[in-house]
């Protein structure tokens, strides 16, 4: 299995005392507010420990939510559970998408496309567009480059995005948002009222 960056940085919030910055118990509320787009199956790609997943579910949807650490999806599983809302949990890399066989009308990344280096970019949307159904929406929130240099992920500018989403797929909206973080997590220095982003709807071609 290939990896994501940092993969110890990653594992090493989890195990942390304080909740990880993006662990807010519910979806970023540009993902919630789009809610009415989805149609099941829906992916959640870089799921975390579920909350995004498990909200998408209680509205009715088919839901699969992949990520690449144990941790986040055995938190993610329980809360599942305990809401007794059926979702497919699975621990997968989401690198290998171009490698799996499953469709989806629906792709939610909530701040994964960030984490990628160019190479890993490129073959990550290849994989979205190998699982994503034609005329399927993909709902992408992530880092802007309006966000000042310092911690946390690349930032991403509105080029960058046009750019990467330039062949098969039809850019809808590229928006600029806010990520919101948790208040208990460690300070990492983002701007106030949180890291500056992009929320973009790209729909894939027919």
């Amino acid at each position: 299995m290939s990896t994501l960056p940092d993969q110890s940085r990653f594992h090493d919030m989890y195990s942390a005392p304080a909740p990880a910055p993006w662990d807010i118990g519910r979806p970023q509320s540009a993902i919630g507010n789009a809610a009415d787009l989805a149609k099941s199956p829906l992916l959640d790609s870089g799921c975390g420990t579920g909350d995004t997943a498990i909200f998408f579910a209680s509205r009715g949807h088919k839901v699969t939510g992949i990520d690449f650490l144990e941790e986040p999806l055995r938190r993610a599983k329980q809360k599942a559970a305990d809401r007794k809302l059926p979702v497919n949990f699975l621990q997968k890399d989401a690198l290998t998408l171009d490698q799996w066989d499953q469709r989806f009308n629906t792709i939610i990344d909530s701040g994964l496309f960030h984490v990628f280096d160019d190479d890993n970019r490129r073959r990550y949307v290849n994989g979205l567009a190998r699982v994503l159904n034609p005329d399927g929406v993909l709902l992408l929130l992530c880092f802007s480059d309006a966000e000042p240099p310092g911690n946390g992920p690349r930032r991403i500018s509105h080029d960058e995005l046009q750019k990467a989403f330039a062949t098969g797929w039809q850019i809808e909206s590229i928006q600029p948002t806010r990520f919101e973080t948790n208040p208990q997590s460690t300070d990492l220095g983002f701007s106030p009222g949180g890291p500056k982003a992009w929320f973009a709807i790209i729909r894939r071609s027919r």
